[in-house]
C-alpha cells in the first residue's frame, strides 16, 4: 500500500483528465498527501488536473501555481525555482507534497522544471515520480492501429519546429507530434507534399467529453481553430519485417 510520507515530494501523472484513468498508486498518494500542488497557466481560471482528481481529494491544502506559457527557458525556470523554495519549506516542516500534472510528469510536463531544483536539494529517496497515460497513448487508443511494431521506429516530438519535423519524417515509421494546434495549416502543407495526409490522424482534448475531437484522416480535415492539447499521429511507412536468412 503506497501512502504519502512526511517530507516527501511526489510528481504524479494523472493522464488525460479522466478520474478513472489514474493509476491506483496515483490515487493513493493523492488521497494521503498533505498538499496538492496544481500548475495553472496564467490567464486560466480552470484546472483540468484539479478537476480530474476531485473524487480523491478531501481537506488537503491546494497550492495553485500560476506560470507563463512561453518559449523562454530561463524565465520559466526562474519561476519554478521560486516554487521549489516554497515546496522545500513545506517538506522541511514535515508535510508531503503531491504535484499533479496532465499526462506523464516526464513528457512535455511543467513538472520537469520543478524536478531540476528539487533533485539538487532533496535526498533521492524523498523524490518520487508516478507515471501517467500520456497524450500520445490516449490519442493512439482512439484508432485500431498499433503505433509501432517489431523494429519500427517511433519518434515523439513537438510540432513547433517544422524543419525538425520534416527531418524526423525521414527517420521513423511513426511520428507523434505534440503542440500541433498552432502549426496545423503549415503542417498539413508539409504532409501533403510528402503524400502523408491520408495516413495522418489528429486528436484534441481526449477524454474531455464534448470537447474531444477526432480526425482519422487529415486529408479530409475541415480547418478550424484547435485547442492547445492537440496531438497528431503520422504513419510514415511500414516495413515488411522478414527474418533474415542465416
Amino acid at each position: 500500500m503506497h501512502k504519502a510520507q512526511s517530507g516527501h515530494f511526489y510528481a504524479i501523472g494523472i493522464g488525460p483528465g479522466a478520474p478513472d484513468l489514474l493509476t491506483v498508486r496515483a490515487v493513493r498518494i493523492i488521497e494521503s498527501a498533505d498538499i496538492i500542488l496544481c500548475p495553472q497557466a496564467n490567464g486560466s481560471n480552470r484546472s483540468l488536473a484539479l478537476a480530474a482528481i476531485e473524487p480523491y481529494r478531501h481537506a488537503q491544502e491546494v497550492m495553485t501555481v500560476n506560470y507563463p506559457m512561453q518559449r523562454n527557458g530561463d524565465q520559466t525556470q526562474e519561476r519554478w525555482n521560486a516554487v521549489a523554495e516554497e515546496v522545500l519549506e513545506k517538506l522541511r516542516r514535515g508535510q508531503s507534497v503531491a504535484m499533479i500534472t496532465i499526462g506523464d510528469p516526464l513528457i512535455f510536463a511543467t513538472t520537469s522544471y520543478l524536478l531540476t531544483p528539487l533533485s539538487a536539494a532533496l535526498d533521492a529517496e524523498k523524490l518520487h515520480l508516478i507515471p501517467g497515460i500520456s497524450a500520445f497513448q490516449i490519442a493512439a487508443s482512439r484508432f485500431s492501429e498499433p503505433l509501432v511494431q517489431q523494429e519500427g521506429r517511433l519518434i515523439l516530438m513537438s510540432a513547433t519546429d517544422l524543419e525538425a519535423v520534416a527531418n524526423a519524417l525521414d527517420h521513423c515509421e511513426t511520428l507523434v507530434l505534440y503542440k500541433a494546434a498552432g502549426v496545423i495549416d503549415r503542417l498539413r502543407e508539409l504532409l501533403d507534399k510528402r503524400e502523408l495526409l491520408a495516413t495522418s490522424k489528429l486528436v484534441s482534448c481526449a477524454e474531455q467529453g464534448a470537447d474531444e475531437l477526432i480526425c482519422a484522416d487529415l486529408q479530409h480535415w475541415q480547418p478550424h481553430p484547435l485547442p492547445y492539447m492537440t496531438t497528431v499521429i503520422i504513419r510514415v511507412a511500414s516495413k515488411n519485417w522478414q527474418p533474415e536468412n542465416r
